[in-house]
């Protein structure tokens, strides 16, 4: 009796056993359509299907693509890797409330609008890597309650904002181009104090500022200025009144700093205005001093001239109709051929005289002595 009731407890445990093993096998339905060239989520596939790989394709993840999902609510495991991807709208996985890996990597994803990952409580690996996303809201997060994975290297992420994922053990970084100021520092901290790994830290680099590029996010060494912008928890008793004192003290050195910068700016702005004014006065005489130069030389050259006297243009006549070459002394010649070289040479003499335009002879009383 005892041995027919042993077989029979073991017939119906591996009957149990085979019925779950059929029911797994049953449920796991596999469909790969990658490299197909399609440019919407088929709809056309079994309803049943659990893992499904649309990888390599021109899928952009439409509103058309986010009805056609809804009603594979049996999926375990998608895959859309490599497809033309741009934006995850909201509640574009809302009914996969049995999806545990989705993978979007490699698309041209650069907006994640908060509501995206609305409905998936069961996912526990999420890959985003190389896309071009440049900022995440860390409430985007927030329906992942079961995430272990999160995979982001390859994007444009500068700044990330530490999200609340309770159990979270990896996440991937690298790849991006971390801006390492302050504003990084409770990454820093929740990496430190979290149990999350930072997979491949090593190579996990500083890409500004430029003297923190040897540094990985999580061991890049701050200053007293960056933990002062970001305290730690104390108690309010002994916070308010530092902080008080603090002010008072502040505000006293900065009324100081204020009144000697007062008194120094104005003595400073007298002495500027001083300078101007001597500079543009000094400048002015310089200016006009080289415009009146020509003409004080001018008037110096003609003052060393002076007007001549009667006999003294007398003489000067006399002793040039006097050369050798005179008409008393050339032979053959008549009083009217005399004449015309007399004349010709009297209007030489007056012409020709260096002083006619000096401003002390008068012209016009020569013209008519003549």
């Amino acid at each position: 009796m005892k041995t027919i009731s042993i077989t029979i407890l073991f017939w119906l445990l591996s009957m149990l056993l085979l019925s779950d093993e059929s029911q797994t096998s049953k449920t796991e339905v596999k469909c790969n359509l990658t490299a197909k060239n399609y440019s919407l989520i088929p709809a056309n596939i079994s309803k049943n299907v659990t893992i499904l790989d649309l990888s390599y394709n021109q899928i952009t993840l439409n509103i058309t693509d986010t009805r056609v999902l809804q009603t594979y609510f049996l999926l375990s495991e998608l895959y859309l890797i490599e497809n033309k991807a741009t934006i995850l709208l909201n509640n574009s996985f809302s009914s996969l409330s049995n999806l545990e890996i989705l993978n979007i990597c490699r698309n041209s994803i650069h907006t994640i609008q908060q509501g995206a990952f609305t409905g998936l409580h069961k996912l526990k690996k999420l890959y985003l890597c190389q896309n071009k996303i440049v900022q995440l809201n860390p409430d985007t997060f927030l329906p992942l309650k079961n995430l272990i994975l999160l995979n982001l290297h390859g994007n444009l992420i500068s700044y990330f904002d530490v999200p609340q994922l309770f159990y979270l053990e990896f996440i991937i970084l690298y790849g991006n181009p971390w801006n390492c100021s302050c504003s990084l520092l409770n990454l820093q901290n929740w990496l430190k104090t979290s149990n999350v790994t930072l997979e491949n830290e090593n190579i996990t680099m500083c890409s500004y500022p430029d003297i923190l590029k040897r540094y990985n996010i999580k061991t890049v060494p701050y200053k007293a200025e960056c933990y002062s912008k970001f305290p730690s928890f104390v108690t309010e008793d002994l916070h308010i009144p530092f902080q008080s004192i603090s002010n008072s003290t502040f505000n006293n050195s900065l009324n100081n700093l204020t009144r000697n910068s007062e008194h120094e700016s104005h003595g400073k702005s007298w002495a500027f205005l001083v300078g101007v004014v001597v500079t543009v006065v000094m400048t002015s005489l310089l200016i006009s001093i080289a415009i009146k130069c020509p003409v004080w030389y001018n008037f110096l050259l003609s003052y060393n001239h002076h007007r001549l006297e009667e006999h003294e243009t007398e003489t000067y006549e006399d002793g040039f109709t006097g050369n050798p070459s005179s008409p008393s002394q050339i032979p053959d010649t008549n009083s009217e051929e005399t004449a015309v070289i007399f004349e010709q040479l009297h209007s030489f003499v007056v012409y020709d005289d260096g002083f006619i335009e000096d401003k002390y002879i008068d012209t016009h009383e020569l013209c008519e002595e003549n």
